[in-house]
């Protein structure tokens, strides 16, 4: 079953590269760990803020990474068997896990913070500058 592109109507130009990010990120996404996103409305001049919050129980500090690459709000985690435990049930399982959020342009992550199994990260999205520019037509005769 071939799909559709979304971004093919002819109005909108030079939206492949968005096209492909949307895939990437669709294909990458297992459902590990689950995550909450909040939309913080904007108060007092400041800019809409969004929180992202994945559940991490049992990763520490050491454990997660945060990082942007290009467009992409990128949290890892990695932990290891512990070799010295020896289990009679093992429900919990040591797991890499890899989310991947593409950002707006613009989008700025102001931090993150581990509380209580719970990694946020919160991210502003400033009001975008509106620019109307004027063409100049050429005549030719």
């Amino acid at each position: 079953m071939s799909r559709v592109p979304s971004l093919s109507s002819p109005f909108l130009l030079g939206f492949d590269e968005i096209e492909r990010v949307l895939d990437r990120v669709v294909k990458g996404a297992d459902g590990y760990p689950p995550y909450n996103i909040e939309r913080f409305e904007r108060t007092n001049g400041q800019p809409e803020r969004l929180r992202i919050t994945l559940a991490v129980a049992g990763f520490t500090r050491d454990q997660l990474d945060v990082t942007i690459e290009e467009n992409q709000l990128v949290i890892r985690g990695r932990q290891q068997d512990d070799k010295t435990r020896q289990y009679i049930h093992r429900g919990i399982a040591a797991r890499h896990f890899q989310r991947t959020f593409v950002l707006a342009e613009g989008m700025h992550v102001l931090g993150a913070d581990l509380r209580n199994g719970l990694l946020s990260v919160d991210l502003a999205r400033p009001e975008p500058e509106r620019i109307v520019k004027t063409i100049a037509i050429n005549e030719h005769e």
